[in-house]
């Protein structure tokens, strides 16, 4: 995925109210972008870090900027970092399309946003080619708190708990069900915050043990792109 040749550069100044973010541009001008991410950010929003926005081209929307990358200090060194949420199930349908997803190979197409179980939509549908359906369900991780581990949730994650439950009840009922870890930064293996939300934990544990695949993709992230790169291994 191509960034905006565009994208704007500064140091972040404070990250509040969750979806809002000030940022000092390099120009000494100071701007508020929104934030597409409603975790916690652990280790992302420490104050001077190097950051880079896009700019929108949609002249009624309050805010110009979105926060896109940070150049995060984490354990094993720093390195640029997806922080936007609503880039990973792009990046999963580019990856797809690319034949990089080794789960889904075989399917013709993704549907996106299927209404499923009692009251959830799944990120995508995959079809085609005489498969049967197989629900998809996109996560983005961006949490590091040790030399190349990826981990998710950074904070209580109830809907993604529910998440796991409604595939798993899929796989129960019959249908198949794939979840695909998006890992906005580089990273070598990827595990449970179980310690940050058991709960979740718990979901995900009951997911596999019905079935349920999990997959977890690195990213290589530049200020010039977020590309998926490989797979890297599932713990727990």
């Amino acid at each position: 995925m191509r960034l905006p040749d565009t994208m704007i550069e500064g140091r972040l100044v404070r990250r509040y109210k969750r979806f809002l973010v000030d940022i000092i541009l390099t120009d000494g001008s100071e701007v508020t972008a929104h934030c597409a991410n409603p975790g916690a950010m652990l280790g992302l929003v420490a104050p001077g870090s190097r950051v880079l926005l896009s700019a929108s081209t949609n002249p009624a929307r309050k805010l110009g900027f979105s926060w896109e990358l940070v150049e995060a200090d984490l354990p094993g060194g720093p390195q640029w970092v997806g922080i936007n949420t609503m880039r990973p199930n792009a990046l999963v349908a580019e990856a797809f399309q690319a034949g990089l997803l080794a789960p889904l190979s075989g399917y013709e197409r993704l549907r996106p946003e299927v209404r499923y179980a009692a009251a959830s939509r799944v990120d995508f549908l995959a079809e085609g080619n005489g498969l049967g359906p197989c629900h998809v369900e996109v996560k983005n991780c961006h949490l590091m708190r040790r030399p190349g581990l990826a981990e998710f949730p950074d904070c209580v994650a109830a809907r993604s708990a529910r998440h796991m439950d409604d595939l798993a009840q899929v796989v129960v009922e019959g249908g198949q069900a794939v979840v695909i870890i998006v890992v906005q930064m580089q990273a070598d293996r990827f595990d449970v915050a179980r310690d940050l939300d058991p709960a979740f934990d718990r979901a995900f544990q009951r997911a596999r043990e019905a079935g349920v695949e999990v997959h977890a993709y690195r990213c290589d992230v530049s200020p010039e792109s977020i590309v998926v790169a490989e797979e890297i291994p599932v713990e727990g």
